[in-house]
């Protein structure tokens, strides 16, 4: 049997171009002789859809694609993923299914039985589990269909009372397929290999993967579906971060015809969650995911113009390097506001950055313009020292040029903080937490040094006296970061166990940290919630970023 994976990037609630995108798939794989194609989990409306799934219109026009769809499931068969209507009395209002096409009809419908509600994820918000299961007889195999999580309960302690593959076991399926849209994060392509492999092993036959690529807002999709023979080695692996299509025979005797592309012995079990932040850890992919973030939300959301503050700071200079990798350096904009703080190599080092990325590049200096608000403050702030409002004021003079400049000219913002200074509230609201998207906000500070080492892989793109010097916010003279925040190689060692392990102060604490420095930086984080409560939306690349998927109360008394 022939099956074709088609890895597809779509858009959330565009049934047109994602049903073209289909059909277009499904005539090429028919026309280079395919028996089956299989495309990823709600391929017909985009994932995640979210609170769309409450409009009837928008399950109807979903309806109408699979509509339009099963006419070209002749001399071919087609999986496709959609959501289907509960008819029962009982129940969540939807399934999240798989249509199984063939003959211009729908022959079967499968429903997703494991709806996680962890991280970004709340499908048991709009999804009813399945009840039974059954195989697919098509062309004398016996297929077992599962959607993405219906293969993830596996191990000691599974998340779920069903596992599906149990039920389906018993009526002797030859190949296993699988429609995933598992988002990408620095520990999951892994973690992936790994449990396709256990279901591989533990089922004894073949598992077609078929995920999802593409960046919808926060989470990303990295591709990289997968096909293991009935031994469990790895026979196909489509491409990262990028569209394809690509076939595989299935023979009788659960082998893939094309052959083996890494055996069973070099594919180990990975660590979920590593207990330790490896800032290095897959940066290559990370890179990989940030330019598709950005790239994404420009062209889904219909914007095309990128608008950055550049301060000669490692931040920035990362920020500027992805979105000129991702829009093109015509279509991003750097500004550089220098203020009476501003060391002199801070703006050179700007301007040599902008000019080895060609890309435009404004100076306008903020001295005028703050002082202006400050003499109009001034009788308010009699009797009071320079401070934390001065330096903020200068901050939100910066983000008030830039939205004037990105109002002006259809720029979008683009923000710069990072994940170690959010989680702190090292940062200005309405000054530098100001932007439409996150780019780095789910990076650590050492992160962000390692992404700056990968740009300049090849050649000098960040000047290196960027990458070396000591960072400052220059809000106020020799100021450093430093200043208010511990060495960032500790504080994001101690983040990580609190943000990404789940720690509390005492666990962390015996890990060897100093008691007063946990305490002082837990405190910060869970102090500053109500800042990052207000920020944009950021471009996830870890197990746990802020947003959607870390869900913590505002106003909470733990470690306050």
């Amino acid at each position: 049997m022939k099956i074709f994976l088609a890895q597809q990037n779509y858009h959330i609630g565009n049934f047109e171009s994602n049903t073209l995108k289909i059909i277009q798939a499904i005539q090429e794989a028919k026309s280079k002789g395919g028996d089956l194609i299989v495309f990823s989990e709600l391929c017909i409306c985009g994932y995640p859809p979210r609170d769309f799934l409450y409009f009837n219109d928008f399950i109807e026009k979903s309806l109408h694609s699979i509509e339009r769809i099963k006419k070209e499931a002749n001399g071919i068969a087609v999986l496709i993923g959609a959501p289907q209507k509960n008819t029962s009395s009982k129940g969540k209002a939807l399934y999240n299914a798989a249509y199984f096409l063939a003959d211009g009809h729908v022959q079967q419908i499968i429903h997703k039985t494991c709806l996680p509600t962890y991280d970004v994820f709340d499908e048991n918000r709009y999804f009813e589990p399945a009840s039974s299961w059954n195989v697919i007889d098509y062309k004398g195999k016996k297929i077992a269909v599962t959607i993405c999580e219906d293969i993830w309960n596996l191990g000691l302690h599974p998340l779920y009372t069903i596992c599906p593959m149990d039920e389906l076991k018993n009526q002797h399926p030859d190949v296993m397929i699988n429609l995933s849209a598992s988002p990408f994060d620095y520990t999951h392509v892994e973690d992936r290999l790994a449990v396709i492999k256990s279901n591989v092993n533990k089922y004894n036959i073949p598992l077609f993967y078929c995920n999802a690529i593409g960046s919808q807002t926060e989470i990303v999709f990295d591709g990289n579906s997968l096909v293991f023979d009935k031994h469990a080695n790895l026979c196909g692996k489509l491409k990262s971060f990028e569209e394809d299509l690509q076939s595989f025979t299935l023979t009788n005797d659960g082998l893939i015809e094309e052959g083996i592309l890494e055996s069973t012995s070099n594919i180990s079990a990975a660590e979920l969650n590593p207990e330790k932040i490896n800032p290095s850890l897959n940066i290559e992919s990370v890179y990989n995911a940030l330019v598709l973030g950005i790239k994404d939300y420009f062209h889904k959301m219909g914007f095309t113009k990128a608008i950055i503050g550049s301060s000669g700071g490692i931040d920035s200079a990362v920020t500027l390097a992805l979105a000129v990798d991702a829009l093109g350096k015509e279509n991003v904009m750097a500004v550089l506001m220098p203020s009476p703080y501003s060391s002199n190599h801070s703006v050179d080092d700007a301007v040599a950055l902008s000019e080895n990325l060609q890309n435009q590049y404004q100076i306008i200096p903020i001295k005028n313009i703050n002082d202006t608000f400050l003499k109009e403050l001034e009788g308010l702030f009699t009797g009071t020292s320079f401070g934390i409002a001065e330096e903020n004021l200068q901050s939100r003079t910066r983000g008030n040029l830039l939205m004037a400049i990105a109002n002006k000219f259809g720029y979008i913002l683009l923000n710069t903080s990072n994940k170690s200074e959010l989680a702190t509230g090292y940062g200005t609201l309405y000054g530098d937490m100001a932007g439409g998207l996150g780019v780095l906000g789910d990076c650590y500070k050492m992160q962000v040094y390692e992404l700056a080492k990968f740009i300049n892989r090849n050649d000098i793109v960040i000047p290196i006296n960027i990458i070396t010097k000591e960072p400052s916010a220059e809000l106020r003279p020799d100021q450093k970061d430093s200043d208010s925040l511990p060495e960032y190689t500790i504080l994001d060692d101690i983040l990580y166990q609190y943000i990404e392990q789940t720690k509390g102060p005492d666990e962390i604490k015996a890990l060897g940290f100093e008691c007063d420095l946990v305490d002082n930086i837990l405190k910060m984080a869970n102090r500053n919630e109500y800042k990052r409560n207000q920020f944009c939306p950021i471009i996830r690349i870890s197990p746990k970023a802020f947003g959607v998927g870390r869900r913590m109360p505002i106003v909470g008394k733990y470690l306050s």
